[in-house]
């Protein structure tokens, strides 16, 4: 009889420590889940260390449908599209070895669309987006069909936007050509909140600046 109360006290003291075994099991794996970022980190580091393409093909490859969707998303066709997703690839082979990227998301986003667009562009197939303060405060851009003129005009534009501080050049790119909303301009860059209100707001001020200085010469 005592043996098996003994026998009955092990077990269920086993299969207390079984149970906490697997509680520590599920605690690692949620907190090693959560550290995505600082494993981007990582493997940027190790290619801009090595050259390594199987790291970086490993964490581009997280990101390709993406990059797909919003290269579709510009050219309305599927084979373009993928070849656009090489090309972005091929870019990063260069880019990422002389640039100190802190939030490879962000970053890569902003690579494809202006990928995107720089390829709609030479192609002469891109449509002009003014920027005026009334089509800003609608918080979207007209459309128009291209011609010499927003040729030009769509050149200084560009030009001040690659002026802006990167903070104003994202979120400004985001909430006015993509035409996100502030929370999905907040959610794709990181940035706070109120912190995308005022990148956009400064950025917005400063871009007019800039572009009525550049259409004066």
């Amino acid at each position: 009889m005592v043996n098996e109360d003994i026998f009955h006290k092990s077990t269920e003291y086993f299969l207390y420590l079984i149970e906490l075994l697997a509680r520590d099991i599920l605690k690692f794996l949620r907190n090693t889940s959560g550290n995505s970022e600082f494993d981007e980190q990582g493997m940027l580091q190790e290619y801009r260390n090595s050259g390594n393409l199987e790291v970086l093909g490993k964490l581009y490859e997280k990101y390709m449908p993406l990059v797909y969707g919003l290269c579709l998303k510009y050219f309305k066709d599927e084979e373009k599209s993928k070849d656009a997703v090489m090309q972005i690839f091929e870019e990063l082979v260069k880019k990422l070895k002389v640039h100190d990227v802190s939030n490879f998301k962000s970053w890569l986003y902003t690579l494809s669309r202006n990928h995107c667009l720089m390829s709609i562009r030479s192609s002469s197939k891109h449509e002009f987006v003014p920027i005026e303060e009334n089509v800003m405060e609608n918080e979207a851009f007209v459309h128009l069909d291209i011609d010499e003129t927003r040729e030009s005009k769509l050149h200084v534009m560009e030009k001040c936007i690659e002026k802006l501080p990167a903070e104003q050049k994202d979120t400004i790119s985001l909430f006015y050509l993509e035409q996100k909303c502030y929370k999905e301009v907040s959610d794709i860059t990181g940035y706070d909140l109120n912190k995308v209100k005022s990148y956009i707001q400064n950025g917005k001020r400063n871009l007019k600046i800039c572009i009525e200085k550049n259409s004066e010469n």
